[in-house]
């Protein structure tokens, strides 16, 4: 089984309430309101890690949780802050939001770093209600919710060059050649079932990756198999190695093997295709059916290929492709991937909110209204009037209005009911 995605939920924590407390110390009259701040939530955050290679661990622990802040004290005494989750993937891996299937960043080199989800805010205690006019406010804001995400992480590997073909044509056993790779192989199809990377050492300075796609088959650019999982690795790759099997052992014939696996590149992404390709003539040593082998290389330089005649179980013919294969890469820059961030940022105040009539009641709901009743103190006149003026604010009388409300019409904010009064 491929561990190359993972479906998880991530949480943050919550913000602390702020608190609602009044000075009192002898010999000090109407000390006035000291309540303290809320502490803010943890984030939860992603980091790139090298020393990862698989995303197996999110198979077994499917939800990551960040601490909440804890709740304001008297004496103005701020709560704490709840501590951050790190949660550590490896490089190259995609965060995507699987309710807007947005790519929110691309964690490319080691060490890049993502908050995946928000703390909340902690609440403003009760000493910054005060006023001239207001100077017992009796209620305090509660802290922010953190944020909740399920998301998508998926891993694309990070190689040079991506051998490609069609099941067991020698790709594995292509790269155990070339790198100290150690691949499964074995004489039969789909002896790889996840990708594999190796370092090709040109010299004690200069190398590069070389990652052993898994087989692909007809359909795979339109998801049969294991197409688009294995086809997500090669987006990467800044040039491919097609290996075709050229012996004829199978009774197949190499060029329409060839056609066959760039036009499912094609299926899946156009620049896959474009791509420069070198060609590797494989089982050479074999030497089953010469006629086909030549008139494969032939037609293959008709369209403008480098083929090289190998035999990766015999070692012929891969020291040429080897350095030719570096020698190619170096006229090719590397790109430079943007780590893509999705503005989290958000506040109750941004949240829309809905008017609509429940037969002859006017129902308001919204992330806004929610947190606004939970900030509300309904036995104290002060903080009564704080709630009126918050909802006038946030244009929700002017949107009952435009419903048609009138005088003496129940208005319903989740649990709360009243009478609307100009």
């Amino acid at each position: 089984m491929l561990t190359d995605t993972a479906r998880i939920t991530i949480e943050a924590g919550n913000g602390g309430n702020g608190a609602i407390s009044f000075h009192r110390e002898k010999y000090v009259a109407a000390g006035g309101p000291d309540g303290g701040d809320g502490g803010d939530g943890g984030n939860v955050v992603f980091v790139a890690d090298k020393m990862l290679s698989t995303l197996a661990d999110f198979r077994y622990k499917k939800k990551y949780k960040a601490e909440s802040g804890t709740a304001g004290a008297g004496a103005r005494r701020n709560g704490k802050r709840g501590e951050d989750i790190t949660v550590k993937v490896p490089c190259g891996t995609i965060i995507r939001n699987i309710n807007t299937d947005r790519v929110i960043a691309d964690l490319v080199n080691d060490g890049d770093t993502f908050i995946a989800a928000k703390g909340g805010r902690g609440g403003w205690g009760n000493s910054h209600f005060a006023t001239p006019t207001r100077q017992v406010p009796k209620f305090a804001k509660p802290g922010l919710k953190g944020e909740v995400k399920e998301i998508q992480l998926e891993l694309k590997l990070i190689a040079d060059v991506g051998l490609i073909g069609f099941p067991n044509v020698g790709k594995s056993t292509l790269l155990s050649v070339i790198s100290a790779a150690r691949p499964k192989i074995a004489n039969y199809h789909f002896t790889t079932l996840e990708p594999n990377l190796g370092v090709v050492c040109i010299s004690p300075e200069n190398s590069f990756v070389a990652a052993d796609i898994p087989g692909l088959i007809e359909g795979a650019g339109d998801g049969v198999g294991l197409g688009h999982d294995f086809l997500r690795h090669i987006e990467r790759t800044r040039m491919l190695i097609h290996v075709v099997d050229v012996s004829g052992i199978e009774g197949r014939n190499p060029i329409e093997d060839f056609d066959k696996i760039n036009e499912e590149l094609k299926k899946y992404n156009p620049r896959l295709a474009d791509k420069k390709q070198i060609v590797a003539a494989n089982k050479t040593d074999l030497g089953i059916n010469q006629e086909l082998a030549v008139e494969f290389k032939e037609e293959m330089k008709r369209r403008g290929y480098e083929v090289f005649e190998i035999s990766a179980a015999t070692n012929k013919g891969i020291k040429e492709l080897v350095s030719y294969t570096y020698s190619e890469l170096l006229k090719i820059p590397k790109e430079e991937i943007t780590q893509v961030v999705e503005d989290i940022d958000r506040t109750y105040d941004d949240e829309p909110f809905t008017v609509y009539k429940d037969g002859e009641t006017y129902c308001v709901e919204g992330g806004y209204v929610s947190y606004l009743i939970d900030s509300t103190n309904f036995d104290d006149y002060e903080s009564v009037n704080h709630f009126q003026d918050a909802l006038r604010r946030k244009g929700i009388i002017e949107a009952l209005e435009k419903e048609g409300i009138k005088e003496g019409d129940i208005v319903r904010l989740y649990d709360i009911e009243f009478e609307f009064v100009y």
